[in-house]
């Protein structure tokens, strides 16, 4: 099941715009698009460790690339930073490779909305990007506790 609901698909993209539009450097390395992987990572290494840290990542990419099938071809590595998307970008279209990055970062954060509960998803959100505003956010729209019915 798939946790990019169309709120954390909003969520997913806000960051990331608010992320790229400060990176304009085509010779950043991974590319720009996924650089709120590369901020997030040492945060949330910190409240789950590196190993907790690849595996919420991999199990995003498992999740994700039901969704978008050229997700496939990325990998966590051993220090928790994603391989394979330097090949991939010249490869897939750029609607595509936008769809991939917002699809992924959204089942991210629903997956740890799920594990640590909202507030502190927001909460540690807000300390990697305290100029982004996230008053406007409702994840009550979104999906309901699947065990409730």
């Amino acid at each position: 099941m798939s946790r990019a609901t169309p709120q954390m698909r909003d969520f997913a993209g806000r960051l990331i715009a608010h992320e790229t539009k400060g990176n304009k450097s085509s010779a950043t390395k991974p590319p720009a698009a996924f650089l709120v992987f590369e901020k997030l990572r040492p945060h949330l290494a910190n409240l789950m460790g590196n190993a907790g840290f690849r595996a919420l990542l991999s199990r995003s990419l498992g999740l994700a690339n039901a969704e978008v099938p050229w997700l496939r071809a990325v990998h966590v590595k051993s220090d928790g930073s994603l391989d394979g998307l330097d090949e991939l970008e010249a490869q897939v279209g750029q609607d595509e490779f936008s769809e991939g990055r917002v699809v992924l970062l959204a089942v991210l954060l629903g997956l740890l909305a799920a594990f640590i509960g909202e507030k502190l998803t927001l909460h540690l959100v807000h300390e990697v990007w305290p100029k982004l505003s996230l008053n406007d956010l409702d994840f009550s729209k979104g999906a309901k506790n699947e065990n409730t019915k």
